[in-house]
């Protein structure tokens, strides 16, 4: 019985280290070493402590997951750990309504095929139909294309 709790104890402590060392392969181990308790108890003292023991091992799993991200994260040791800053901001570029095809605008940067364009004072991503285009020449609006401008020389 002393195996079967120091397997317990080793495969839980394996898993809570798990956070902290990427990988899975420790977390792997602690998993095993815990699914050989089981299987110890299952074949040395029967069915009905073979299924205690895995209501033990699923406790001490939740018991260790609970800490990890419940607890651990407060410590002083897991802030270390833990990223607690949000991060501000827009991963889309506003699209540009207001244009109209035809209109002329001047490159910002060079279109080969994609770059940056002055569409009503605003720098919008362009992809050039014509091309390779050199930055400062003036282009024409020929359409748009989700969420860049398609511009011809």
């Amino acid at each position: 019985m002393n195996i079967v709790i120091l397997l317990y104890l080793v495969g839980a402590i394996l898993l809570g280290v798990e956070i902290l060392v990427p990988g899975g392969i420790i977390g792997a181990i602690g998993g095993a070493l815990m699914i050989g308790g089981i299987a110890i108890l299952f074949s040395e003292y029967g069915l009905e402590v073979g299924l205690l023991g895995v209501v033990v091992a699923l406790v001490l799993v939740i018991i260790t997951f609970v800490i990890e991200v419940k607890i651990l994260p407060k410590t002083a040791f897991g802030k270390r750990f833990f990223l607690d800053a949000k991060i501000e901001g827009n991963s889309q570029v506003e699209p540009v309504e207001n244009f109209s095809v035809g209109q002329e605008c001047k490159t910002v940067t060079a279109l080969a095929p994609s770059g940056f364009i002055f569409l009503d004072g605003k720098k919008v991503d362009a992809t050039s139909r014509s091309g390779f285009i050199e930055a400062n020449e003036t282009v024409k609006v020929v359409g748009k294309d989700k969420f860049r401008i398609l511009v011809s020389k």
